[in-house]
C-alpha cells in the first residue's frame, strides 16, 4: 500500500468522523430549538443550479492537490486544487446539459425541474469525500426541521466519482443513508459487491469485463507471456488479482511478473521496474493505470531506450493526449487498449459554446469554476489578479473572449467516452425518478403498494427504480443494470495509429461486448492495427513456443506454467494438436508416423513372393518340382529298361509324385496367408511327406522280402509283397495322415492370425495352427515313418545290392531325420515370417535330399551309364557278388 493511499484513508477516516459529529450536533441542537445549524462549511470547488429535485455530481476538474502542513494548534484547511483538467470540466459541463436537455423534454419528468449541484474533487480523496459529505448535508446555514421530518432531501442522486478509490470511500458512507451514487469511471469490480455497496451503480462496464476483454485480445493474438503494470489503488490492485484470478482460468497464458507503480514517483522503483521490462522475454505489456502513472513510467522507458514492445493500455489512458508527445511516440506508437464506449451527444457543442463567464442570471452558474476554466483556456486573470501576475506580462480576462477562436480539446467532441457516460448517468437517475413519479397509487412497490411523491421521496424508493431503469441513447446504446448495478458492457478496441507527420491517432478496430451466453465476444479488424514492429506484424510473445503435433508438454519446475518443454511421443503413440499434455496410443492396428502426429497403419509382414527371401524360396520349389517332372519323364521314358524294372518301377513313380507333391506344397507357405491357405499348407504337407515315406517304405520292405524269398524257404513271403498289397500299404498309410489332417482341420482348423507380439510396428500375418497337439501328432506320425524307413533300410544295407536300394534308402532317411530333427528347434525359436521360410526349407531341403538320394545314381546310369542298364549287367554284378 503506497503513501498516498494510507495518507488518504486517513484523511478519509477523519471526515467521517466529522460527518457523524455534524449529525450529532444537528440532532442535539433539533432537541432544543428544532433547528440544525451547520457547523463548518467545506472550501470546494462547486457549481450549482437551482430545481424541484436536485442531482449531485462530482468531477475531477483539477488532478492535483497541494496538502498545507498542519499543526495541532491551527484549524485543518483544503488542500489547494492544481492543474486544471479540461476533459475534467467537459465531463461537468455534458451533466449540465443533459438535466438542461431533460428540463426540455416535454416526455421526461414533465412538470419537474432538474436542478444540479456539481463539485471538483481535485484529485484527492479528502476532498471527493468533503463534496459528497456536503452534498448529502447540502450547504444551508441553517435549517428549521419539521415536525413529521418530511422534505426533498437535498441531493436524490449523485453522479460520479472518478476514481475507484473515492466512489469506495464515499459509497461506503453514503450507502447507510441509502444515497445513489452513479459512477461513470469508476472501474474497480470490489465496486459490484452488493453486500458492501448496495446503492452504488455505474455507466462503465466493470474491471471484471475489462480484465476478461484483454485476456480475449491476448488469446486473440496468442500472446500467452505477459508482464502486468498496476497502479498502487483499489483500482490496480483489485485488477491485479482479477487478471491473475481469470488468466489461471482460462489457461491462456501467465505473468511474466507482476509490478505495482510507486504512487510517489520512486526514481529508483521506476528504474527498477523499467530495467525488469527491458529484460523480460515477455514482448506484451499490460498497463492498468492512470494516466500520472503512464507520464513517470514512459519517461523512464525513454531514458532506458525499451522498444520492441506492445502496450497494451486500460481504458484509464488508452485516449490519453497527455502521452502522445513526439518524445513518447517511438515507443508507444501501436499500443493497443481497451476504450470506454464512444457515442455521441447531440446539441453538445452548441451548449459548451455558450459557457460565459457573465452568464450567471438565474444561477445557472453561480461558482469559481467557470472563471477558472476561462482563465485556463486564454491564459488571463480575473480582477483582482494575483500578486505579480500583471507585472509578469500577463493579462486580465475581459469576459469578452471567444471560445469557438482558441484551439482546445474542450471543443472536440469526435471523441466522447466518459462523457458519453456521464450522460448516460444523468439520464439513469432522471428515467428512474420518473418511473417512480408515474407509480399508481394502491399499486406502488412500497410498503401497503404505497407510492412515492415528490414531496414526500427519499433517495432509498429512488433505487428500486434505478435497479430496473431501462432506456436507449439516441446514439442507440440500451442502458439497463444488472442485479450488481453494473452497466451492459461493451468495449471499444483502440489502436495508436502512427501518422506520416509524426502525430498519433487514435483509432477503433474492434470491439469486444458481452454475448447472450455472458462471455466475451470480441471482433477486432487486424488490417487497421498498426504494428511498432519492423515486420509490421504482431510480436510473439511466449515463454516457450508452442510445442508441435508429435509432441507433448512437460511443465518447467519452479516455473510458470507456459514455460515448458516439447518432449516427443514416445513410439505408438502421438498427439495431433499444439501444446498437448499428453500423447495418445494409437488403436492396436496401427502405429505413429516418424512425426508421431498421426496414426498410420501397422506394416504387415509375411513370406511374400515379392521379397528377396520368398523369390529364392519359390525359385527353389518350382526348379524342384521340375527335376522331379524330368526324373519323371526319364523313368517313363526308361520304364522298360532293367534299372527301372528293377527298382519297383510302380513305387518310383508314385514316389516322384509325392515328390513333386512336397516342392509344390511349399508355395501354400508363400504369400498373404488366408483360410485356405491356411487349412490346405500343412493338410497338403503332411499327406504328401506320407505318402513319400509310405513309398520308401514300403520299398524297402519290398527289398527285404526279395532277399529274404531268395534264401531257401523263403518263396511264400512274396506273396505277401505284391502290386495289390504294396498299393494298399501305401495307401493305408496316407489315409491315416488324411484322417490326422481331417480331425484337425474340424477341431481346431488353422487360420490367418495378426502377431503384434514379435514386432510393436508391425503386424505379422502368420497362420496360427489352432490345435498345437494337432500340429505335433501330424509331425510325429511323418516322423515314425521315416525312422521306420531308416531302421528297415539300415538292417538292409549290407545285402547284395543288385537290386538292393537299401544304402540309398539309408542315406535319404538319414538326411530327412537330420533335416526335420533340426527344424524344430529353428522353428520354435524363429519369429513371423521366418518360421515359415524355416517350413519352407525344411520341406525343400528334405524333398532335395529324398530326390537326390534315390533317383541321383539311377539317373545317372540311364543317362550317362547306359552299358550298365542292362539285365546282363546287372546279373553279372550279382554273380560276381556271390
Amino acid at each position: 500500500m503506497g503513501a498516498f493511499q494510507v495518507t488518504h484513508i486517513f484523511t478519509g477516516v477523519s471526515f467521517v468522523l466529522l460527518f457523524f459529529s455534524f449529525f450529532f450536533l444537528c440532532f442535539v441542537s433539533s432537541s432544543l430549538s428544532l433547528s440544525c445549524k451547520l457547523e463548518r462549511k467545506f472550501n470546494l470547488n462547486e457549481m450549482h443550479k437551482p430545481g424541484d429535485v436536485v442531482l449531485g455530481g462530482l468531477f475531477e476538474v483539477h488532478y492535483t492537490s497541494v496538502y498545507p502542513e498542519r499543526t495541532f494548534t491551527s484549524e485543518p484547511q483544503q488542500p489547494h486544487c492544481t492543474g486544471f483538467d479540461i476533459v475534467g470540466f467537459r465531463n461537468a459541463m455534458t451533466m449540465a446539459f443533459a438535466i438542461e436537455e431533460i428540463n426540455k423534454n416535454l416526455n421526461l419528468l414533465p412538470n419537474v425541474t432538474l436542478g444540479y449541484s456539481l463539485y471538483d474533487n481535485c484529485g484527492a480523496l479528502v476532498v471527493a469525500l468533503s463534496g459528497a459529505l456536503s452534498l448529502a448535508s447540502g450547504q444551508e446555514e441553517q435549517f428549521l426541521l419539521q415536525e413529521n421530518c418530511s422534505g426533498i432531501p437535498p441531493v436524490l442522486g449523485i453522479v460520479g466519482d472518478h476514481y475507484s478509490t473515492f466512489s469506495i470511500a464515499i459509497s461506503s458512507v453514503l450507502s447507510l443513508y441509502n444515497i445513489p451514487i452513479v459512477s461513470y469511471f469508476a472501474t474497480c469490480s470490489c465496486l459490484s459487491d452488493r453486500q458492501r455497496f448496495p446503492t452504488f451503480f455505474r455507466t462503465i462496464p466493470s474491471d471484471a469485463f475489462q480484465v476478461r476483454a484483454m485476456i480475449q485480445i491476448l488469446k486473440h493474438f496468442g500472446w500467452t507471456w505477459i508482464g502486468l503494470l498496476v497502479s498502487d489503488d483499489d483500482y490496480g490492485l483489485h485488477v491485479a488479482q482479477s487478471f491473475q484470478s481469470d488468466l489461471a482460468k482460462s489457461g491462456d497464458g501467465c505473468l511474466a511478473y507482476l509490478e505495482i507503480l510507486p504512487w510517489d514517483s520512486d526514481p529508483s522503483e521506476l528504474k527498477r521496474i523499467v530495467h525488469l521490462i527491458k529484460t523480460s522475454t515477455a514482448r506484451v505489456v499490460i498497463v492498468f493505470a492512470h494516466e500520472i502513472h503512464l507520464i513517470q513510467l514512459m519517461e523512464e522507458v525513454a531514458k532506458q531506450n525499451v522498444i520492441g514492445r506492445q502496450w497494451i493500455a486500460s481504458e484509464t489512458w488508452t485516449t490519453a493526449s497527455v502521452l502522445q508527445t513526439a518524445h513518447l511516440t517511438p515507443y508507444l506508437r501501436g499500443t493497443l487498449g481497451i476504450a470506454i464506449r464512444r457515442g455521441e451527444i447531440p446539441g453538445l457543442r452548441e451548449f459548451l459554446l455558450k459557457i460565459h463567464p457573465d452568464q450567471s442570471d438565474n444561477g445557472r452558474y453561480n461558482n469559481n469554476l467557470v472563471n477558472q476554466f476561462w482563465e485556463f483556456t486564454f491564459q488571463c486573470r480575473f480582477a483582482p489578479a494575483p500578486a505579480g501576475w500583471l507585472e509578469a506580462g500577463g493579462a486580465l480576462c475581459t469576459g469578452q473572449e471567444h471560445i469557438e477562436n482558441v484551439e482546445t480539446e474542450f471543443l472536440d467532441l469526435s471523441n466522447l467516452r466518459p462523457d458519453y457516460n456521464v450522460y448516460k448517468a444523468v439520464y439513469s437517475l432522471a428515467y428512474a425518478l420518473n418511473d417512480m413519479l408515474h407509480c399508481k397509487p394502491g399499486r406502488g412497490p412500497f410498503r401497503g403498494h404505497s407510492c412515492a411523491t415528490l414531496q414526500t421521496v427519499e433517495p432509498w424508493q429512488l433505487i428500486h427504480y434505478l435497479q430496473n431503469v431501462n432506456f436507449t441513447t439516441p446514439f442507440g446504446d440500451q442502458v439497463s443494470f444488472d442485479e450488481n448495478g453494473d452497466a451492459l458492457p461493451v468495449y471499444d478496441v483502440m489502436n495508436w495509429l502512427h501518422l506520416p507527420d509524426g502525430q498519433i491517432k487514435v483509432h477503433n478496430v474492434g470491439e469486444v461486448k458481452r454475448s447472450g451466453f455472458k462471455s466475451e465476444e470480441l471482433t477486432i479488424d487486424e488490417d487497421k492495427i498498426f504494428w511498432n514492429f519492423e515486420s509490421g506484424k504482431p510480436p510473439r510473445s511466449v515463454c516457450s513456443e508452442s510445442c508441435p503435433p508429435g509432441t507433448r508438454m512437460a511443465r518447467n519446475k519452479g516455473q510458470p506454467e507456459c514455460c515448458f518443454s516439447c518432449i516427443p511421443c514416445s513410439k505408438g503413440k502421438i498427439s495431433k494438436n499444439n501444446n498437448s499434455l499428453e500423447c495418445t496410443s494409437c488403436p492396436e492396428d496401427f502405429w505413429s508416423n516418424p512425426q508421431n502426429d498421426h496414426c498410420v497403419p501397422k506394416k504387415t509382414e509375411f513370406l511374400s513372393y515379392h521379397e528377396p527371401l520368398g523369390i529364392c524360396l519359390t525359385t527353389a520349389s518350382l526348379l524342384g518340382t521340375f527335376i522331379c517332372a524330368v526324373v519323371l519323364g526319364i523313368f517313363f521314358y526308361h520304364r522298360r529298361t532293367p534299372m527301372v524294372r528293377a527298382n519297383n518301377s510302380e513305387l518310383s513313380f508314385l514316389l516322384l509324385v509325392s515328390l513333386k507333391l512336397c516342392f509344390l506344397c511349399s508355395l501354400l507357405f508363400i504369400g498373404r496367408p488366408r483360410v485356405w491357405t491356411c487349412q490346405l499348407r500343412h493338410a497338403a504337407f503332411g499327406i504328401s511327406f506320407v505318402l513319400c515315406v509310405s513309398c520308401i517304405l514300403v520299398k524297402t520292405m519290398v527289398v527285404l522280402a526279395v532277399f529274404k524269398a531268395s534264401k531257401p524257404g523263403g518263396g511264400t513271403i512274396l506273396k505277401w509283397f505284391g502290386s495289390m498289397q504294396q498299393r494298399g500299404t501305401v495307401l493305408a498309410l496316407t489315409c491315416i495322415q488324411a484322417g490326422i489332417c481331417t480331425a484337425w482341420l474340424v477341431s481346431s482348423s488353422p487360420a490367418p492370425h495378426k502377431n503384434m507380439q514379435y514386432h510393436n510396428d508391425k503386424i505379422v500375418y502368420e497362420c496360427a495352427v489352432g490345435s498345437t497337439v494337432g500340429f505335433a501328432v501330424l509331425l510325429g506320425y511323418i516322423g515314425v515313418l521315416a525312422v521306420l524307413s531308416f531302421l528297415l533300410a539300415f538292417l538292409a544295407r549290407n545285402l547284395p545290392d543288385n537290386f538292393n536300394e537299401a544304402r540309398l534308402i539309408t542315406f535319404s532317411m538319414l538326411s530327412f531325420c537330420a533335416v526335420w530333427v533340426a527344424f524344430v528347434p529353428a522353428y520354435v525359436n524363429s519369429p513371423g515370417k521366418y518360421a515359415d521360410a524355416v517350413e519352407v526349407f525344411a520341406i525343400l531341403a528334405s524333398s532335395f535330399g529324398l530326390l537326390v538320394a534315390l533317383f541321383g545314381p539311377k539317373c545317372y546310369i540311364i543317362l550317362l551309364k547306359p552299358e550298365r542298364n542292362t539285365k546282363k549287367a546287372i546279373m553279372g554284378r550279382l554273380t560276381t557278388k556271390e
